[in-house]
């Protein structure tokens, strides 16, 4: 066995080689699945020109090679040039016996460590929850009897006076939708975990929405066509990105927009929980539109319950979102800008194929 390419091929973090005209001469597989790219398109090619860091890093390359001396670079943006940027700590070091050649280590920082996602979402969904009982048995019942009576009146009332009643109608129904996704924010249903295609999940919502809300826009595909199966709730899943492409719709002109859904393997990517174990997330989802970004005051909340940034906006759509993901012990992390919002999904991987299951039954 040859322990150094062994080695290189099992070290769980992106690690570069990159030779004395700063061009990329190795990568191993954690850096294919950062960069999204293989080892042979990338060898060859300076790495500034695929690697966009937020310092002024290729002096401090320069003079770390000088020196012949190690650099770290903690809590920094390093991103690709295709998705949004990674909070990352950087290190670099001279390869012992090539000259000139420096190896760069790159370790994005732990999904947990930015926030205990899971645990907050769980400590906001347990409010909603009470509010769901409440306003389930306590508005719902009499709205249906003010609607219902909205309706008799309607039916002796001359037509001038009929946008009255049909305005109570109209705004009882809208309260009855409000509640309706309370009491869905509110379901304590664990998720029915299985392995899942999310390519299927992803071309099922894509076409629903085409149908419905998002018969506007256009809705562009980046898979990669290798992604294991996911651990997930198919349904819950469905309706993750079934409010995702919903609200990237909502947000567009009425002239329409684009929205892309991007898939792609991500070996990096693991969520500390608070007891101190690790889970590995390596599957990405993002859903990418080119509206007019979210407010800068909601961006820090927009996970939050009731927070919307559209007029008649419930705020409960991304709130979902959060808790379904978190459910599964998942992450979802947002990034935007006007004319770039990304959603961006993390997800387990199965460990069985359908197809395996059915074998060893």
């Amino acid at each position: 066995m040859n322990t150094d390419a062994t080695l290189w091929m099992s070290m769980p973090v992106a690690t570069v080689l990159i030779d004395k005209d700063d061009k990329i001469s190795d990568i191993n597989p954690a850096a294919e699945g950062f960069f999204n790219s293989s080892a042979k398109a990338l060898m060859g090619t300076p790495i500034w020109d695929k690697l966009a860091v937020d310092a002024p890093i290729e002096q401090a390359l320069s003079r770390a090679r000088t020196n012949m001396s190690p650099l770290f670079v903690n809590d920094i943006d390093v991103g690709t040039g295709d998705r949004a940027p990674l909070q990352c700590t950087l290190q670099i070091a001279p390869l012992a016996g090539f000259a000139g050649t420096m190896i760069l280590m790159i370790s994005p920082r732990e999904l947990a460590g930015r926030l205990s996602q899971s645990e907050g979402v769980k400590s906001a969904a347990k409010s909603a929850i009470g509010m769901a009982e409440m306003l389930a048995h306590e508005i719902k019942n009499p709205l249906a009897g003010i609607t219902g009576a909205a309706q008799l009146l309607s039916m002796n009332l001359p037509s001038e006076d009929l946008e009255l009643t049909d305005l109570i109608v109209e705004e009882s129904r809208r309260i009855v939708k409000l509640l309706d996704q309370v009491e869905q924010f509110g379901n304590l249903r664990a998720p029915d975990l299985g392995s899942v295609n999310l390519h299927d999940v992803l071309d099922r919502a894509r076409r629903s929405t085409l149908l419905g809300v998002g018969a506007r826009m256009t809705i562009l595909e980046n898979y990669d066509p290798s992604l294991p199966h996911a651990h997930v709730d198919k349904d819950q899943l469905l309706q993750v990105i079934l409010n995702l492409l919903k609200n990237a719709s909502e947000a567009a002109p009425d002239a329409g927009g684009t929205i892309k859904l991007r898939t792609f393997f991500e070996h990096s990517y693991s969520l500390r929980r608070s007891g101190g174990d690790s889970r590995a997330l390596p599957l990405q989802i993002e859903v990418i539109d080119d509206g007019p970004g979210l407010p800068p005051e909601l961006a820090e909340n927009v996970f939050d319950p009731f927070v919307s940034g559209r007029e008649n906006g419930t705020g409960l759509g991304l709130a979902l979102v959060s808790k379904i993901i978190a459910d599964h012990g998942g992450w979802v992390a947002v990034d935007s800008t006007p004319g770039r919002t990304v959603f961006r999904l993390s997800l387990p991987m199965a460990t069985e194929t359908p197809s395996q299951n059915k074998d060893t039954a």
